[in-house]
This record gives C-alpha cells, sequence and structure tokens, in this order.
C-alpha cells in the first residue's frame, strides 16, 4: 500500500468566505452608498497539505468551525480552494448532507430511485441492490409511504442506506453515524468496516466520538485556528487535541 499514488492530494490549500454583515437587501443599500465593507473576511484555513492513499480510513478532528466539513465539500467538488490545488481520483460518494435530492411527496421506494441516480447511479445497478437498501434500511413497513412522514430518524436510515450501496472509491462520512438508535449505529460502523478491510477504497470521516474515531480511522489530521495541528495516529491526535 505504502506504493500507490496519493488517491487525494491537497496542495496548499486555503479556503476563505465573506461574511455579510447586512441580513436584507434593504440594508445592504445604504452600507453600499456610504461606501462601507458589505462583508468580513472569513479564513477557514490556510496552507493546508495532505495526501490520502487506496486503502487509508482517515479521520478529521477539530471543534466546530474547525473546517472539517469544508474539506468534505472540497473533496466532494461542492465548492473550491481559494488558492492551492486539489486533487481526488475516483468515484466520489458524499454521504455529508443525507437525503439532499429527495422528493418529500414521493415515497420511500420511489426516492430509493430518485436518490440512487442523483448518486450517479443507472436503474440496472439499482434493482442489483435494491432489496439489500431495503432490508438494511429496516423501513420496509414504510417503504411506500411518502416520506413526508417519516421521522428523521427513518429519513436518515434511509438515505444512509442508499449512499452506502452507491459504488465508489472515496466514501466521504461526516457525521452521519450519530443517525438513527445505537443498534443502527454499530451497523453503520460494521458496513464502514467491511469497505475498510477491503483494502481498496478510501474513507475520509468526520465525527466528535474519540471512540469512533480511535476505533475505525487509520490515522487523522487535528485542525484548529486554520491550522493543521497534526496529521499522525488518532491516539496521538486527541492527546494533542484534549491539551489544546
Amino acid at each position: 500500500m505504502t506504493n500507490l499514488k496519493p488517491r487525494i492530494e491537497f496542495k496548499h490549500v486555503a479556503k476563505e468566505f465573506f461574511l455579510q454583515d447586512d441580513k436584507t437587501f434593504k440594508e445592504l443599500i445604504p452600507s453600499l452608498i456610504a461606501g462601507k465593507a458589505w462583508a468580513k473576511k472569513h479564513i477557514v484555513f490556510n496552507d493546508l497539505s495532505f495526501t490520502v492513499k487506496t486503502g487509508e480510513s482517515i479521520g478529521i478532528v477539530g471543534d466546530n468551525g474547525a473546517g472539517k466539513s469544508t474539506i468534505m465539500k472540497l473533496i466532494a467538488g461542492v465548492t473550491y480552494p481559494t488558492t492551492g490545488s486539489i486533487k481526488a481520483v475516483g468515484k466520489i460518494a458524499p454521504l455529508i448532507e443525507l437525503g439532499a435530492g429527495f422528493h418529500y411527496e414521493l415515497s420511500g421506494y420511489e426516492n430509493i430511485f430518485l436518490n440512487a441516480a442523483i448518486l450517479g447511479m443507472h436503474k440496472s445497478e439499482i434493482d442489483i441492490v435494491l432489496q439489500d437498501i431495503i432490508d438494511f434500511s429496516e423501513i420496509t413497513e414504510f417503504l411506500h409511504t411518502p416520506i413526508k412522514r417519516y421521522s428523521t430518524g427513518m429519513l436518515m436510515r434511509l438515505a444512509f442506506s442508499i449512499a452506502i450501496h452507491a459504488p465508489a472509491d472515496i466514501y466521504l462520512i461526516d457525521e452521519v453515524l450519530a443517525v438513527g438508535d445505537r443498534k443502527f449505529q454499530k451497523k453503520c460502523l460494521k458496513r464502514l468496516k467491511e469497505f475498510k478491510n477491503h483494502k481498496d477504497k478510501i474513507i475520509v470521516f468526520i465525527s466528535h466520538s474519540q471512540k469512533d474515531v480511535k476505533e475505525f480511522c487509520d490515522r487523522a489530521i487535528l485542525l484548529d485556528n486554520g491550522k493543521m495541528v497534526l496529521d499522525g495516529t488518532p491516539a496521538d491526535v486527541f492527546e494533542k487535541y484534549n491539551s489544546l
């Protein structure tokens, strides 16, 4: 594995956002007329460099606002770096905002086909794993009910089940193990460990659970105040994180 080329590569990446002070267009006009700055620059992180190779499971650790989810969105191509370059080779399954693209008037069954298509699956591929998705989600009784009547937990179960059956080389997992009850979370983690054991995929994992990161990830990256503080074993990273 050590001779494999990186599938994910960040080179001197910086990401900035502009935070608008004025809440409405009516409030914005006087500021523009007066020549005031209409927004403040917020630097998420600066000069971030790291690589991830096939077979690695890497955790991203840090406080809220440290840039963990921004890294996921950069890898997925949802947003782009302000400066620097990013390479992500292979098909990506972003388990970031589960259920994005669901149609709430449609049934769970219909949304399986809709959401799986959004994730890049063809109908023939969906047909092969359809029953597996249904069984994994544990919502068979409500499969033909409009999802607007689903609880949040049921929606997340269905969304995770679809995403985890989408064929991909890189899985981006952002706090999705918070879905459902602890029994379902364990089942999700077990499925991800199966992917990990095959050594042919990359898993990028965000969780505030030290136990899950230490148990699941080979390595971790710690972010703090816009910088990468440490890239090492999960145990070393959390020891440093807890000392900050």
